[in-house]
């Protein structure tokens, strides 16, 4: 293992990564784990990855856990960069899906879960707590089931009912809360110290992170080491956001990479909007989104802890940040159904319609080489496509 340091992503406080830490000691702000990079090339290179298994966990020198300990793994990462046919190929622009319902939990949050499970086990977890308004939990719930660990999930009333049964047919302990993720998250931090529950939120470890960058060293991979021009990322908490940016940078300094980054887009949605508003206004933090409401589940955190890392990344690779109704996305993902094949989620739903936007106004250009990430499986969110009114604010009712 290669791992140095946990390292403050604000004042840049260095922690021990040898026991167990959820954020800065000295500011709070999320903790980002900084590895060898020169030592793991020694052992790391993009010849060597051609050998190895169809995992994330291909890059393990890049990744925390020690050499000799075993992954908690359910076989995640691997999956397709899909070429976009027909009607989705808005005027000719390049566009490829990244296609994260064929992680296991069906979403991009078993990249995360995996990693950050593996290292609270090893440093000797035994309760797992999160909050979740769907597909986090539900991978939660696998990867604790896996390690033989507790899982402590506190959702949202109105989480679609797949997830929470999920959860619970996982073995996980669900706590239904009348609120948002907000809530949930409060409710956990009252009650961890007590509980002996470790916090596995959203940037609250410094391993969720460490999962989601294998989206970073995938896409490139899968790109020939050559990366698109313009990335769309559905956003709520931004883990997969700072995570590619973080892997992005890595990989320059491996050699693998040169300058040029992509054209990062956060996609949210209109009915929770805290990244788009920031960005529009200058800000370079987010202020809380009041009275948050969106059938996409995942885009519903009115507060990212991350948020001026998010922000930070939009204005340094020159992309931005839009906001898409959810009968846009619902239509959109529709549209994807029908043409391409993939039951996406509404998230996913979300980048189709924003592409359309960027490109109409003119943000992104004929021939340009795009990448759209569908985090999740339109499975678990049966409500929302059985829905077909629409309110006057362009919220499914």
């Amino acid at each position: 293992m290669f791992l140095k340091h946990l390292e403050c992503s604000a004042c840049g406080l260095q922690h021990e990564w040898s026991h167990l830490q959820n954020v800065c000691l000295s500011c709070h702000k999320p903790l980002l784990a900084i590895v060898d990079l020169a030592a793991a090339s020694r052992m790391l290179t993009r010849e060597t990855l051609a050998t190895r298994e169809k995992s994330l966990w291909r890059y393990r020198e890049v990744l925390p856990l020690p050499d000799d300990v075993e992954p908690v793994s359910l076989g995640e990462g691997g999956t397709p960069l899909l070429r976009a046919s027909g009607s989705c190929r808005t005027d000719d622009i390049d566009l490829w899906i990244k296609d994260e319902s064929l992680n296991p939990t069906q979403s991009f949050k078993a990249r995360g879960m995996s990693v950050a499970v593996s290292m609270a086990k090893y440093l000797g977890a035994t309760k797992l707590a999160a909050p979740s308004a769907g597909n986090a939990g539900g991978a939660l719930a696998a990867y604790a089931a896996r390690a033989g660990l507790e899982a402590h999930i506190f959702m949202p009333r109105d989480t679609p009912r797949a997830n929470i049964i999920e959860c619970r047919e996982l073995g996980a302990q669900v706590t239904l809360i009348d609120g948002l993720i907000t809530n949930c998250g409060a409710e956990i931090a009252r009650r961890k110290a007590k509980e002996g529950w470790f916090d596995m939120s959203t940037l609250k470890e410094p391993y969720r992170v460490e999962g989601k960058k294998t989206l970073g060293y995938e896409l490139a991979e899968q790109c020939a080491w050559q990366l698109p021009d313009v990335i769309l990322y559905p956003t709520g908490g931004g883990t997969g956001l700072i995570g590619m940016w973080k892997a992005f940078d890595e990989m320059e300094t491996l050699g693998w990479i040169g300058k040029k980054r992509p054209r990062m887009f956060a996609v949210q949605a209109t009915g929770c909007a805290p990244i788009v508003r920031a960005f529009e206004a200058g800000e370079k933090i987010a202020a809380e989104f009041p009275d948050a409401r969106t059938v996409a589940t995942g885009l519903r955190v009115p507060k990212a802890i991350g948020d001026f890392l998010i922000l930070n990344i939009l204005c340094q690779s020159n992309g931005g940040a839009i906001a898409v109704t959810d009968e846009e996305m619902i239509r959109s993902a529709r549209e994807v159904g029908s043409t391409q094949g993939l039951f996406v989620c509404p998230e996913g739903g979300a980048c189709f319609a924003a592409l359309k936007l960027l490109f109409h106004a003119g943000k992104i250009a004929p021939g340009e080489h795009v990448v759209i990430f569908n985090t999740g499986s339109g499975i678990k969110y049966l409500e929302c496509y059985e829905h077909r009114g629409v309110s006057p604010d362009g919220l499914l009712g």
